[in-house]
């Protein structure tokens, strides 16, 4: 096969949504179509807005073990000790859904005036999100999307005089119905003809 610049594809603009987890007897209905590249939430999912510059980092990783035997010097097997999915943004909008996620706690309003309230509970309680990611390039679409997830870490917000607050958060796959996730895309370059 000859090489073809054609195939290389960039991700120049997207967004990252969150809802919550579907759950056993319902909730959130997982996206089956590839979307938009972005401009549109999936249904039930909403935006996290802007994310910083450096984009979005999806990690799929499958950690494995040699088998090694008496009479090889070389592994004859390689067995699956685990495996992970992750999403990594920066967020750059103050909001509602980046904080929660955040800190992971809720807004409370107090009393009528504008005040809400955050607490920061010393045994916090994990939430499950669903979360996509959509991007586009050269009229191809592209949608990641994590069933059940949870925030695994977060960054710290630096505050400055000449920078903007940036809520770093890492969102790790949890087993969903025997799967991590999945992918979706309109690229023709993924069939091969085969």
């Amino acid at each position: 096969m000859a090489n073809d610049a054609s195939k290389i594809r960039f991700a120049p603009n997207g967004a990252l949504f969150v809802a919550p987890a579907p759950t056993g007897g319902g909730g959130t209905t997982l996206p089956t179509t590839v979307g938009d590249g972005g401009t549109t939430a999936p249904s039930g999912y909403k935006s996290f807005g802007y994310v910083n510059e450096s984009g979005v980092t999806i990690t799929p990783q499958i950690n494995t073990d040699p088998v090694n035997v008496w009479q090889a010097a070389v592994p004859v097997l390689y067995n699956v000790k685990d495996a992970s999915f992750s999403i990594k943004a920066t967020f750059s909008e103050v909001s509602k859904i980046t904080t929660e996620a955040f800190f992971g706690a809720t807004w409370v309003q107090q009393g009528t005036a504008e005040l809400w309230k955050l607490d920061l509970s010393s045994s916090p309680e994990l939430t499950e999100l669903s979360v996509v990611v959509d991007w586009q390039d050269k009229g191809r679409n592209y949608r990641c999307v994590i069933p059940r997830a949870m925030v695994s870490d977060r960054g710290a917000i630096t505050l400055q005089r000449t920078a903007n607050q940036e809520f770093e958060l890492t969102f790790e796959a949890l087993d969903h119905q025997g799967a991590l996730g999945y992918m979706l895309t309109d690229d023709s370059n993924v069939d091969d003809g085969s």
